[in-house]
């Protein structure tokens, strides 16, 4: 691959596996640090609810299912080891399901919702901040793209409290929650595809709003500086046209460093956008991440962080890689 080597290759991928390694044994590390253990609280919720017989043999029992017996180090090989194997073990409240099947169920989910939103929101919140910094935009134009960066300073969860009023109980336009609707077939027809857009056009419409904005001042503050570079000055002296100067010499080399911001929120995609999840009860990462926690399932939540882990390592891993191929002049070849 043009302006790479072997050699980079191949220790930036020793750098990503030592990534996933360390965040791994920190996630085995933390909940152990806690007071008590996850099984005692399990069957000490279970005895607030209802009346249990003999609550200490369940708990040695479970902690035996789920290997809490063992030492310390014992423990830590064979959760590494479960973990190469691509094993999460079992949920803790939702036993006998697995960590794994419960992150395949939310995961299809949070990966259409917000790999769309982040997308959308890149792409616009860029145009706008390109625009807004170059030199050539009209003059009305500049003053109005301000107005489509309002929303930025509120916070998505509120923005998305304000659309599920407006939208869904004033107009009832759109649905207040859920991924689809009741009685529709899952499978791929279009009363389903149709019923899952309709249920993430509010969602999605909270987080690009509220971020497209981070994007545009980015992108703004990046068209600013790449102004007054020597190959702009360059190009407008050969008598290129303004629009080709815009899009292949000022946009092109402006957004370099949003990529790479781009690369590590598409990364952060698999932890899911909590809140608006959790407002929306939309099935994805979030909403199950919200239900981690509130029902303290310690496997649950360190199946998610490993996995959040994972996806932001191979992001950052393949950005270093294309580097080359975004920007010629990049190169980790020896001269």
């Amino acid at each position: 691959m043009r302006g790479l080597t072997r050699e980079y290759v191949l220790r930036r991928f020793l750098m990503f596996l030592l990534t996933v390694w360390l965040g791994a044994t920190v996630l085995f590390i933390i909940p152990r640090l806690a007071p008590g253990d996850p099984v005692t609280a399990m069957v000490t919720r279970m005895m607030q609810r209802s009346y249990v017989e003999d609550a200490q043999a369940i708990i040695t029992a479970w902690k035996a299912r789920f290997g809490l017996e063992a030492p310390l180090g014992i423990q830590y090989l064979r959760y590494m080891f479960n973990l190469v194997r691509g094993d999460l073990g079992y949920s803790l409240a939702f036993f006998p399901t697995t960590v794994g099947e419960m992150i395949a169920d939310a995961l299809p989910w949070t990966i259409g919702l917000l790999s769309v939103a982040t997308v959308i929101s890149f792409i616009l919140g860029n145009l706008v901040g390109a625009l807004m910094g170059w030199r050539g935009t009209p003059n009305w134009l500049r003053n109005l793209l301000p107005v489509t960066l309002l929303f930025t300073s509120i916070p998505y969860f509120m923005l998305a409290m304000l659309l599920i009023y407006l939208f869904a109980f004033m107009l009832k336009w759109l649905p207040i929650s859920g991924g689809y609707g009741r009685g529709v077939q899952i499978g791929l027809n279009w009363p389903f595809i149709r019923s899952v857009i309709e249920h993430a056009i509010l969602p999605a419409a909270s987080i690009v709003v509220t971020s497209m904005g981070f994007w545009a001042l980015g992108m703004r503050g990046m068209m600013i500086t790449a102004d007054g570079e020597d190959y702009l000055v360059l190009a407008k002296i050969k008598g290129l046209r303004p629009g080709w100067i815009f899009w292949r010499y000022a946009v092109r080399n402006a957004v370099l460093p949003q990529v790479t911001a781009l690369a590590l929120s598409l990364g952060g995609i698999v932890g899911g956008s909590v809140l608006v999840e959790y407002l929306f009860a939309y099935p994805g990462m979030g909403y199950l991440m919200y239900r981690a926690i509130a029902s303290q399932d310690y496997t649950l939540i360190g199946g998610i962080g490993f996995f959040l882990i994972l996806a932001t390592a191979t992001a950052v891993f393949l950005i270093d890689l294309l580097y080359p191929i975004i920007d010629p002049r990049i190169t980790y070849k020896k001269k």
